[in-house]
This record gives C-alpha cells, structure tokens and sequence, in this order.
C-alpha cells in the first residue's frame, strides 16, 4: 500500500492505519515522520487494533519503548526523539525486537540512521496550517 491519503478525523487515521498493518509480517519495521502532534501516535493506535492488540497504546515519549502483544504478534512502538543516534538505538532493543520478529514503529527514525532496513515502510503525516483536523497521510 502506498500513496496519499487525506484524513479529516482519529478514525479515517486508524482506517489508514489498518490498510497497512494488514501488509505487515514479523521484522517489518515502519517509520513514522511528523511534526510533533501530528498523529504519529494515533496511527499507530490504528496498527495496533488491527493486529489484534487490546489495551490502551500511548507515545513512548518518556520510557523510548512499548510493547503491545496481540493476535500472536508483537508490535513494538519506538520513539526516538530523545535518542542521539544508533548505538543508542541498538541500546534500547532494537537488534532483538527484530530477531523476535516483532513489527518496529518507529517515531523519529532518522536517529536511527544505517540501522533502518531498506525495506522500511515509510509514513510521513503533514497536517496544513489553519483550522480543522484535515491531514495528509504518504506511505511509501
């Protein structure tokens, strides 16, 4: 699945979201671009539920890592922000998750550098300035 999208609400946004977990298999790792705010997050809610993960997914702002298990599978959310690069990365998991087969989504991927796959699934979420809760959703 790749393309544009626009959403106008939390549920166009999962909908989004789900399309593309769908395509996901073990060690997948997805990156996820935006501002802060953007609904990096609220896409990943979207995964979530379509891989059959129950409980409440929150940014991993302050603790860098969740883990959410579900359906038999283990969706790992990363954010990165506060990361300087990949030996801090490596540092959090990221070599085991992925030999767990886990599905990586990673907010702020570039602090990763060489140790994102080339294969990644890229998400990049803008939302336009000025009123309402239109964003637009790339997948590549």
């Amino acid at each position: 699945m790749n393309g544009s999208f626009e959403v106008a609400s939390v549920e166009e946004t999962w909908e989004v979201a789900r399309r593309l977990a769908a395509e996901l298999g073990p060690g997948d790792v997805v990156c996820l671009e935006g501002d802060l705010g953007a609904g990096k997050t609220t896409f990943v809610q979207g995964m979530a539920a379509a891989m059959g993960v129950g409980g409440r997914v929150i940014s991993p702002t302050f603790c860098l890592v969740s883990e959410h298990r579900g359906g038999g599978r283990l969706l790992v959310h990363m954010d990165l922000y506060r990361l300087r690069g990949e030996d801090d990365v490596l540092s959090v998991g990221w070599e085991d998750y992925l030999a767990e087969g886990a599905v990586l989504a990673v907010e702020w991927p570039d602090r990763a550098g060489s140790l994102i796959p080339a294969n990644a699934r890229r998400v990049r979420i803008s939302a336009p300035s000025g009123a309402g809760e239109r964003r637009t959703i790339e997948i590549a």
